[in-house]
C-alpha cells in the first residue's frame, strides 16, 4: 500500500523539520511515562519492571516524548543517565519499524483512512470497530502508523484518501502540494496541561516569577505557551525545555512543586502515580479565555485529498457523519471506547485509556465553526513561525465547508 519515493521523501522532509502536534500519549508514551517516574521512586528492580511492561509500539503526536514521532521537530535526545528514559527510548526505537496495523474493508474501493495512534484516532475506534464487523453505511480501510511522516507520504502519494495530521503539518502538507489536500474536520483540541503540586498555580497568570518545564522548544509548545503568557501579561516566566516528556515525569516525581506543562495521557500517568499532582489548569481552557478571533489550540485535524473530494463528495460527507457518530461514543461511553482503544493498542492499560478518554479533547468541528478556529490558530503559529506552517497561511480552498 505504500509507494514512498525519494521525492515525496524530500518533499517532506522540511515539513517535518518545523511539523509538531500540541501532545499525544501511546502505549509507548504512557508506560515511558510510567518508567521514568518509577525511577525516582522505586527500585532499579522496580524500573525494570516497568520498562518491561512497554510494547514494542510507539505513537503519535508530540514534539515532546519519547520520540514517538521522530520525524518531528521536537525529536527528544535519550539522557543516558536515566535508565528508565534510555529503555523507553530503545523501546520505542524499535516501535518506529513496526509496520502499519489495518483493520476494516477489504474492498479495493473502500476510502482508505490513515491516522496515529494517539488521540485522534481514539475517536475513531468506535468507527473502526464497526467498520471491522461490516456495520458502517460507507466502506473504509483504517492503516494506523507510529509515525507522522509515513501519513503525510501516503496521503501525498495517493495510497491514502483521507488522514488524520497534525493542525500544522496539514497546512505544510497543502502548501508543498499546492492545494493537494483540503481539511474536512478538526478531531482533537489542544490536549496539554499544567500540572503541578503546587496549589498556588491555578492559571497563566500564577505561573508569573516561575520556572515551567516544558517539552516542544521551537514548536507547536512553545508557541501556545509564548502566546498565552503574552496574552496574559506575564513577562517573568522562565519556560526551560526538556527534550522528552519523561524528563518532565521524572522531575515532578522527585520534586512535585515544580510545575510543568504536559501532553494527555502523560499527565493521566504522572497524577496516577502521584498523588500530590494535580492538573492546575488546561491550555485550552487558558486559550478560549484570551482569543478574540475565534480560534482554538488544536491537535489534530482531518485531511483529504482534494482530487478524491471532488470525486466522491458523498462519500467524504458520510465519513464526516460517521466520524461524529464515534465521536459521540467516545465521550459519552468512555468505558466501551477506553476498552477498544487498548484493543488496538493505542494505550496499553484500560485504566489510563478510560481516565485519559475525556481529556483528550476528542471532538468532530466541520464547517464555518472549523475554518475559524483553525485558521486563527494557525495566524498564531505564523506569526511566532512561518515555516511551522509550511511559509504561508493556507488559502480559503485549504477548508471544506459542506
Amino acid at each position: 500500500m505504500r509507494r514512498k519515493n525519494g521525492f515525496i521523501s524530500a518533499l517532506l522532509t522540511g515539513a517535518l523539520a518545523v511539523s509538531v502536534l500540541a501532545g499525544c500519549g501511546s502505549t509507548a508514551a504512557a508506560s515511558a511515562a510510567s518508567a521514568a517516574s518509577a525511577t525516582a521512586a522505586a527500585s532499579s528492580a522496580g524500573t525494570e519492571s516497568a520498562v518491561t511492561e512497554t510494547p514494542a509500539s510507539s505513537e503519535e503526536e508530540v514534539t515532546s516524548a519519547s520520540s514517538v514521532s521522530s520525524g518531528s521537530a521536537g525529536e527528544p535526545v535519550v539522557s543516558s543517565s536515566n535508565t528508565a528514559s534510555s529503555s523507553a527510548a530503545a523501546s520505542t526505537s524499535a516501535a518506529s519499524e513496526e509496520t502499519a496495523q489495518t483493520v476494516g474493508s477489504d474492498d479495493p474501493d473502500s476510502m482508505r483512512v490513515g491516522s496515529l495512534k494517539g488521540p485522534t484516532t481514539m475517536g475513531l475506534v468506535n468507527l473502526m470497530s464497526e467498520a471491522e464487523e461490516g456495520n458502517t453505511e460507507g466502506s473504509y480501510t483504517f492503516t494506523m502508523e507510529t509515525q507522522p511522516d509515513a501519513i503525510a507520504s501516503e496521503i501525498v502519494s495517493g495510497d491514502l484518501d483521507v488522514a488524520l495530521l497534525p493542525a500544522n503539518m496539514a497546512s505544510i502538507v497543502y502548501n508543498k502540494t499546492q492545494g493537494g489536500i483540503s481539511v474536512i474536520d478538526i478531531n482533537t483540541l489542544g490536549v496539554l496541561y499544567c500540572v503541578t503540586g503546587d496549589d498556588s498555580i491555578t492559571s497563566v497568570s500564577d505561573l508569573a516569577g516561575h520556572t515551567v518545564y516544558s517539552t516542544g522548544q521551537g514548536a507547536t509548545p512553545e508557541y501556545a505557551l509564548n502566546y498565552l503568557l503574552e496574552k496574559n501579561n506575564v513577562t517573568d516566566c522562565t519556560v526551560e525545555f526538556r527534550s522528552e516528556a519523561t524528563e518532565i515525569a521524572a522531575l515532578l516525581a522527585s520534586d512535585p512543586t515544580a510545575i510543568a506543562i504536559l501532553p494527555q495521557p502523560f499527565v493521566t500517568v504522572a497524577e496516577m502515580q502521584n498523588d500530590q499532582l494535580h492538573t492546575a489548569f488546561s491550555l485550552t481552557d487558558a486559550w478560549d479565555a484570551v482569543s478574540d478571533d475565534g480560534s482554538k489550540l488544536l491537535t489534530g485535524v482531518t485531511v483529504v485529498r482534494t482530487e478524491y473530494l471532488q470525486e466522491n463528495k458523498d462519500a467524504v460527507d458520510l465519513f464526516l457523519k460517521e466520524s461524529a457518530d464515534s465521536v459521540d461514543k467516545a465521550n459519552s461511553d468512555t468505558a466501551d471506547t477506553a476498552a477498544l482503544v487498548v484493543k488496538y493498542g493505542i494505550i496499553e492499560k484500560q485504566p489510563v485509556a478510560e481516565k485519559a478518554l475525556p481529556e483528550c479533547r476528542i471532538v468532530c468541528i466541520t464547517g464555518s465553526e472549523m475554518k475559524d478556529s483553525l485558521s486563527g490558530y494557525l495566524n498564531v503559529l505564523c506569526e511566532a513561525s512561518p515555516e511551522s506552517v509550511g511559509g504561508n497561511l493556507p488559502g480559503d480552498d485549504f477548508y471544506y465547508i459542506p
